[in-house]
């Protein structure tokens, strides 16, 4: 094949021939280059493209806000009231003890009876103090005998003063002999009481009305006056309720008798085994001193127990009425929460869009909350949902209303002192 060498080439202005037309620059741009170009305008116009409908991709791609409910608080009038824990204690305890020494005769009770006051629960060998008696009343006698023959001795001495057939040494003397006879009288007969008193002492009875312990002596055992334990009686209608009281809690309680007068304050009392609070009764006592150790005041309630239910020693939640209704707004529980140090509650505004509202609890009524402060009666509050809602997120709404609860049964405990642990609606 011929070839060309590089100067054999026809030059385009001297050797191609005049007819033939000249190509623009474009056409002469080879065709490589042009297809990356295209490419190049290609890939910008798409990425311009993308930008400009980007937004409204998001725009259709972006879930819809969520739905909470939300509700106005609860406006109640309450009655609140402290929570405290203690133990029952008898109203009255005697211990039996005998009075007299000797021999254990009979045991006139079962033990664990219910016993009334002045019931025969022990009798002592009453022979020994019998015989003591008759000793003491026949010495009574012959006492008085000598009292009447000094006493007729003094008259006739007295008749013969004035014919001179006596002496004055022996009237003085004769009256001196009456007024020793009647000491000596005297004297028998306070032992013949208190011979009589042994002789009683022998039969053992009750005091006081109550349940009674069991016997600790037998009959046959001897027992020592003063000494030997023989049982215990203690009085449970009514029953005494003590409890401990921080010294803020007391002076609340003070606070509130000065404002609404000297009434007694109302106590209710749960058993460990009971959900609500079944006994009821009033503060009758509180001590005359805080304690220096424990900064807390000794109180005491009253509590009937007619069927003697209640036992010393057991153990009790008590609430103690504060004596104060007031209005107050009420949310459920769940929908305080906790914000490190605060408590606050979520709000919807008027356009959807969720707002925190820091507020001050207060004591808690069944499922609802109270809230002090921080808190208006026309704010929408979110009751449900409170997981979907962030504050500054916008929400669609749907409205409720809070019913009231029942109390609870087992409230929490207060970590506000010395605000009320707990409440109550007012009737």
């Amino acid at each position: 094949m011929y070839r060309f060498s590089p100067k054999d080439e026809p030059s385009v202005a001297t050797d191609a021939p005049s007819d033939i037309p000249v190509q623009p620059f474009w056409r002469r741009v080879p065709r490589r280059i042009g297809g990356v170009a295209g490419l190049i305008l290609v890939v910008l116009l798409g990425f311009v493209g993308v930008k400009l409908l980007a937004p409204t991709a998001a725009q259709a791609d972006a879930p819809p806000p969520p739905t909470v409910t939300i509700a106005e608080p609860l406006r109640r009038s309450i009655v609140e009231w402290d929570d405290y824990s203690g133990r029952f204690e008898a109203s009255q305890a005697v211990e039996i003890k005998p009075r007299v020494s000797g021999q254990l005769a009979a045991v006139h009770f079962q033990d664990g009876d219910i016993v009334r006051p002045g019931q025969l629960l022990f009798t002592i060998d009453q022979r020994p103090f019998l015989a003591a008696l008759n000793e003491a009343r026949a010495r009574s006698r012959a006492a008085r005998s000598a009292l009447a023959l000094a006493r007729s001795e003094l008259a006739r001495a007295t008749a013969l003063v004035a014919d001179e057939a006596v002496s004055r040494e022996e009237l003085d003397t004769r009256r001196a002999a009456v007024t020793s006879a009647e000491a000596q009288v005297a004297a028998l007969d306070a032992i013949v009481e208190q011979r009589a008193l042994d002789l009683d002492f022998t039969r053992i009875r009750a005091p006081i009305g109550g349940r009674i312990s069991d016997r600790r002596v037998d009959p046959g055992n001897l027992v020592t006056a003063n000494e030997s334990m023989l049982t215990s009686v203690m009085s449970l209608n009514p029953i005494h309720f003590t409890f401990d009281g921080s010294e803020a809690l007391y002076l609340r309680a003070q606070r509130n008798r000065a404002e609404n007068g000297a009434q007694p304050q109302q106590v209710e009392i749960r058993l460990q085994d009971e959900t609500s609070y079944n006994w009821r009764g009033r503060v009758d006592f509180t001590d005359n001193a805080i304690a220096a150790d424990s900064g807390t005041m000794r109180g005491r309630a009253v509590i009937a127990n007619p069927d003697m239910f209640l036992t010393p020693g057991m153990f009790g939640n008590m609430r103690l009425s504060t004596g104060a209704r007031r209005d107050a707004l009420l949310v459920p529980d769940a929908a305080v929460l906790t914000d490190q140090a605060r408590k606050i509650v979520l709000v919807v505004g008027a356009d959807g869009v969720v707002a925190t509202r820091p507020v001050e609890v207060g004591a808690r009524i069944g499922t609802l909350r109270s809230i002090r402060s921080g808190l208006r009666p026309n704010d929408r509050v979110l009751v449900e949902g409170v997981q979907m809602a962030q504050p500054g997120s916008q929400v669609n709404v749907r409205a409720t209303r809070i019913a009231a609860a029942t109390p609870a049964a087992t409230p929490p405990p207060s970590t506000r002192a010395p605000a009320a642990s707990q409440a109550t609606l007012a009737n």
